[in-house]
C-alpha cells in the first residue's frame, strides 16, 4: 500500500491510501524521496482556478481524476528505483509523478539522476527545464542586456540560467526585497521594480500580475522583446497595447514548456538532459527554501496558497 495526497475540493485536501501493482515487464516502482511544490501552476490548481477550456491542456502526466477535484494532481518527484527493469534498481530517478510514497510506471517515463545532483535539489528538474525553453525562446546574444520581471521559482531559475551567459547584465526584478538574497546567491543583480534598469534588450516576465507585465514594457528598448512565461489560470489582465507599443516596435512572445521552438532541433529528452546537467550547479540551492514532511501537505498546501507560507520551491519529504 502507498499513500497519496488528493485535492478533495478547492482549497482542501487529504492524504489516502492507494494500492500499488507490482511492476509488469517494462515497469519500474519507485520509492519517493522528495517532492516539489511551487507557488506557482500547482496552488492555482489547489484553488481549484483552472479555466475550463484549459483541463484537458492542463492535465499532469500521471494526474488521477479531474479539474477542478477531486484529482491527485503533481509533476516533480524524486525517488528511487526499488524493483522493476533490471539496470534502474538502486538508481534515483526524476518522474513527473504526483504526491505519493511508492508508484509503479513505465521505465520509459523515468529519468535518471546524476550522481553530482543530489535528490532534494533534482526535483527544480521540471522547473529549471521550463528556464531553459524560455532562454531557447529568448535567444539572447552575449553582451545583451536582460531583466527577469518576478523572483519566484519560474524566474528565479530564468535567471540562474541566464546567469552563464557571458559578457551578460541580468537583473532580477520583484516587490518583496527579501528575493535580493537570492538574487545575490545566484550571482545576478537585484532591483524593486522601481529602480530597475531601462533600455533592456529582452525582458522576461514570470510575475503573473498585469503589474508585471506592464513593467516588462516599459523596461524594454526599441524593437526589444517581452517573452511573457507567466501562467494566469483564470485571472483576466489587461495589455497596454496603446502608449509606447507600436512607437518602438515592441514583441510579445509566449513560451510555454509543452513546446519547443523547431528552430532548437531538440528533443524533449534533450531539453531535459540540459536541465540536469545544470542543476550539477549548487547555486540552484538557494532555489529550495523549506522542506516539510508529507503528512503535512494537507496543512502546508493551503499555506502555499494563500501566500502564509513563503516559497519558492517547497520540497516535500517521505519517510525512508
Amino acid at each position: 500500500m502507498a499513500k497519496s495526497f488528493w485535492l478533495t475540493c478547492p482549497g482542501t485536501g487529504e492524504i489516502r491510501a492507494e494500492q500499488v501493482t507490482d511492476p509488469a515487464e517494462g515497469e519500474v516502482r519507485v520509492r519517493t524521496l522528495h517532492s516539489g511544490v511551487s507557488r506557482g501552476t500547482e496552488t492555482l490548481v489547489f484553488q481549484g482556478r483552472v479555466p475550463e477550456n484549459q483541463w484537458a491542456a492542463m492535465r499532469a502526466p500521471f494526474q488521477e481524476g479531474d479539474f477542478p477535484a477531486p484529482v491527485k494532481y503533481g509533476y516533480l518527484n524524486v525517488g528511487v528505483v526499488e524493483a522493476g527493469v533490471p539496470e534502474l534498481i538502486g538508481r534515483t530517478v526524476f518522474c513527473l509523478y504526483p504526491h505519493q510514497t511508492h508508484y509503479v510506471v513505465p521505465a520509459s517515463s523515468v529519468t535518471v539522476v546524476p550522481d553530482e545532483v543530489p535528490a532534494a535539489r533534482a526535483v527544480l528538474a521540471g522547473t529549471v527545464e521550463t528556464a531553459v525553453n524560455a532562454v531557447w525562446d529568448a535567444a539572447p546574444q552575449i553582451g545583451d542586456r536582460i531583466t527577469v520581471v518576478g523572483a519566484g521559482m519560474v524566474g528565479s531559475s530564468v535567471a540562474a540560467v541566464l546567469a552563464g551567459l557571458p559578457a551578460t547584465d541580468v537583473q532580477l526584478i520583484d516587490v518583496d526585497p527579501a528575493r535580493s538574497e537570492v538574487a545575490a546567491a545566484l550571482g545576478v543583480g537585484f532591483a524593486h521594480p522601481d529602480d530597475a534598469a531601462g533600455d533592456r534588450d529582452i525582458v522576461i516576465h514570470a510575475s503573473a500580475t498585469e503589474a508585471g507585465l506592464r513593467k516588462s514594457l516599459e523596461l524594454l528598448r526599441s524593437e526589444g522583446t517581452v517573452v511573457e512565461l507567466s501562467w494566469y489560470g483564470d485571472n483576466a489582465i489587461s495589455v497596454p497595447l496603446g502608449e509606447f507599443f507600436h512607437s518602438k516596435r515592441l514583441t510579445i512572445r509566449s513560451s510555454q514548456v509543452g513546446g519547443i521552438a523547431p528552430t532548437r532541433h531538440r528533443t524533449y529528452a534533450q531539453r531535459f538532459q540540459t536541465a540536469l546537467e545544470l542543476l550539477k550547479d549548487p547555486r540552484f540551492d538557494a532555489l529550495t527554501t523549506g522542506h516539510s514532511p508529507f503528512e503535512d501537505l494537507p496543512t502546508v498546501l493551503p499555506a502555499l496558497a494563500d501566500g502564509s507560507l513563503k516559497a519558492l520551491c517547497h520540497v516535500v519529504d517521505y519517510p525512508i
